[in-house]
């Protein structure tokens, strides 16, 4: 769920949205959600001083209090 809302978002602002894959590595207590973009889209998904990313993270949260678990967001370039 939280993944598929974060693959769906990083679709609507980047420019080749067609290249956005998301991979999720499930832990205990902390799952870990991989957004993989291309080099140009990095930018606009971190955004300026990290702000996109953080607004992301901010929606997020909310679901920590539903499920108990936390999330962390990592955007990396597509090799």
């Amino acid at each position: 769920m939280v993944a598929d809302f974060v693959a769906g978002f990083a679709r609507l602002v980047a420019t080749y949205p067609e290249q956005i894959r998301v991979e999720t590595l499930d832990g205990d207590e902390v799952s870990e959600i991989i957004l993989y973009a291309n080099q140009a889209d990095v930018g606009k998904l971190i955004g300026k001083e990290g702000k996109m990313i953080g607004a992301i993270k901010t929606v997020i949260s909310g679901c920590k209090a539903k499920d108990g678990k936390s999330y962390r967001i990592n955007v990396e370039p597509l090799s």
